[in-house]
């Protein structure tokens, strides 16, 4: 039995001999150890100008087994790496069975400032050190994408924007084709009533970042909101409605926002004239008890008040 399979990432070896290492070793493990049941073909992943081990997206159906020795075959890859990672998916006709994360985890100087950065944003006060680490990363493999990304991050916490929109955009500039530090710039630019060029990076976020992964549907309903703020209700419904027909895991942050995004439908169905599919949404965000933190039961409740009272009595 074959299944859907998605990979896609890169990963930074630094230099000649690392990448001359690795694609030899490729090659050899691939028809060695695996006996060539492998996805990937060395020819369409090995970049030798820029010593990288790329995958743009590659869709293919495989064997649970050709998936294990291919996603085995990048671990041990990865280990020779400096930077970068990569996804892996696995769907049997629309539902997720397996999602893979694979990055470096040596030794190198590089590797564990990033590492040490990246786990110290998790940690309430350590913001400061957490830019030292990452920046040491950095000072350590200038391509260094991921760091610059969540450098980015921890300025836009410490509300450094100038700094993070830097950061952000080196590491587009790196890697054109990662979609978080496009939605690290939407956010800010957001935070700074730039709807339009918001809603520009919030595209390329849905562009780059698969819909099975989570960051996908946060740009969508963010996207929305600024569509709503510019008053295109047309384009902000369009994003709502595709929200909420998509069915959220419990443990999916998305999950938790699924009462404020019929809110957010409401509003925007009632400016359309269209007041009985607005009072529909409002009951499912009345009925949808979490996510109040995001649409709280005196914000429906009021809103309601203004608007449906009258209509929702005759209902």
């Amino acid at each position: 039995m074959t299944y859907k399979t998605i990979f896609s990432g890169r990963l930074e070896f630094g230099n000649n001999r690392s990448f001359d290492q690795v694609r030899k070793m490729f090659e050899h493990r691939k028809e060695q150890y695996y006996r060539s049941d492998i996805a990937l073909d060395g020819e369409d992943i090995f970049d030798e100008d820029n010593h990288l081990l790329d995958i743009p997206r590659f869709i293919t159906q495989t064997s649970e087994k050709t998936w294990r020795n291919t996603i085995n075959l990048l671990q041990t890859l990865a280990q020779f790496a400096i930077a970068g990672d990569l996804n892996a998916w696995m769907t049997d006709e629309g539902t997720l069975m397996h999602t893979v994360i694979i990055e470096p985890k040596g030794d190198k100087t590089a590797i564990q400032h990033f590492l040490r950065g990246r786990e110290l944003i998790k940690e309430e006060g350590m913001e400061q050190e957490a830019r030292e680490s990452l920046s040491r990363a950095i000072d350590k493999f200038e391509r260094h994408a991921l760091a610059y990304e969540r450098r980015g991050f921890v300025n836009y916490k410490l509300g450094n924007f100038k700094d993070a929109l830097y950061d952000y955009n080196k590491s587009i500039d790196i890697n054109p084709r990662k979609a978080n530090p496009y939605f690290g710039k939407a956010v800010i630019l957001k935070t700074q009533k730039e709807y339009e060029q918001a809603i520009t990076q919030f595209e390329q976020v849905t562009k780059t970042a698969m819909p099975l992964e989570s960051l996908h549907w946060i740009a969508r309903r963010m996207k929305g909101e600024c569509l709503q703020q510019l008053g295109d209700h047309d384009a902000a419904a369009k994003e709502f409605r595709f929200f909420i027909n998509r069915n959220f895991g419990k443990d999916d942050p998305n999950y938790s926002r699924r009462r404020q995004v019929h809110f957010l439908y409401a509003k925007t169905l009632l400016e359309m004239g269209r007041k009985a599919e607005a009072l529909q949404n409002l009951e499912k965000a009345t009925s949808t008890a979490i996510g109040r933190e995001h649409a709280s039961e005196q914000e429906i409740k009021a809103f309601r008040e203004a608007h449906f009272e009258q209509m929702a009595e005759q209902v």
